[in-house]
């Protein structure tokens, strides 16, 4: 998928259709000159609906299209003949989608489910026919009730990537390389910063054809959890990963502060995240010697307080299989 066709965040707007009016209408027919009311109900207005699809991945579908009506529902007729509703529309999404109202911000429901079916506005209520306000004192009502407006609104529509594991680090740490030697994903890939500006998906084929999903997430600076560089726009993806693998290169200046960093950034944008299973990739490791690689572990082993790590090299193909045997490990713990 080509970055300028992931599209994970939209403005929308939706409006219900309008219930159909109620009828009135008095029976009539030969031999019967007074048989009373027999008006029909009013349909109902159609409903704006969103619907997961586990086949989508991304909210290409409404860069073009905004709007979102339903049809209205049907007047009643005679016989009691109640009118046809309204049309539903609607508005497939892929998984892990959440549906926000524009104006407040609010979260109104996720989709996380294949084919979950979330009613986003509701179509007004058809009107009452007149045979529903025939009384002992009022037998001919000559009256019924309007159908109620359809509502219409602004939505928000926010994907979080559903990947099993989110590679998390800053720019230019090797991302995108590494995502592109463990999957057959092409990601765009060069020696500047921000070179990733939308997540990449790619399937991590393991032993007996079994594999699982990595998202390359955009680079994390310090204070993205306020909103600086692409700020919430990748922090929310991580929110969906099942594991988290930090990449920080070997030539960092402190591996350790840049690590902590990144854990404060997730704290601060959404403490849970901290609940996940971690692992440390200290890549770009083909440049050190078996020496410096010792000392180096015995500084992280203090440092990085029990969280595993490796150092491997993605243009040498060091320790990628033990990365994927380990992440593989958490995956299913």
């Amino acid at each position: 998928m080509t970055e300028g066709n992931f599209v994970d965040y939209v403005k929308i707007f939706v409006a219900s259709g309008n219930g159909g009016k109620g009828s009135v209408h008095l029976h009539r027919e030969k031999y019967i000159t007074k048989g009373g009311p027999d008006g029909g109900d009013g349909g109902r207005g159609g409903h704006v609906i969103v619907r997961g699809d586990k086949n989508l991945w991304t909210l290409i579908n409404f860069k073009f299209k905004k709007h979102f009506k339903a049809g209205h529902g049907e007047h009643g007729s005679k016989n009691r003949s109640t009118g046809a509703d309204g049309a539903d529309v609607y508005m497939d999404v892929p998984l892990g989608t959440v549906v926000r109202d524009t104006e407040t911000n609010n979260i109104l429901f996720e989709i996380t489910e294949h084919q979950e079916e979330r009613i986003v506005m509701e179509g007004g209520k058809g009107g009452r026919g007149n045979w529903h306000f025939k009384s002992a004192t009022n037998q001919t009502p000559r009256y019924a009730q309007p159908g109620i407006p359809g509502q219409e609104t602004q939505i928000t529509l926010e994907l979080k990537v559903l990947a099993d594991v989110g590679l998390v680090g800053f720019p230019n740490a090797g991302k995108s390389t590494l995502l592109s030697v463990m999957t057959s994903a092409k990601p765009k890939i060069a020696d500047y910063e921000f070179t990733t500006l939308k997540p990449n998906l790619g399937i991590v084929k393991y032993r007996d054809f079994r594999s699982f999903v990595m998202a390359d997430i955009p680079g994390i600076i310090e204070g993205a959890a306020e909103g600086k560089g692409l700020g919430h726009y990748f922090l929310r993806h991580i929110e969906r990963n099942a594991t988290l693998l930090f990449l920080i290169p070997a030539d960092s200046n402190d591996i350790s502060k840049e690590y902590e960093i990144l854990l404060d950034e997730l704290r601060r944008y959404n403490p849970e995240l901290l609940d996940k299973e971690r692992l440390v990739a200290i890549s770009k490791s083909d440049m050190l010697d078996e020496e410096l690689v010792a000392e180096m572990s015995v500084e992280l082993d203090k440092d990085l307080k029990g969280v595993s790590y490796l150092f491997i090299s993605s243009v040498a193909q060091q320790g990628i299989q033990e990365l994927k045997d380990r992440l593989w490990e958490l995956l299913n713990e």
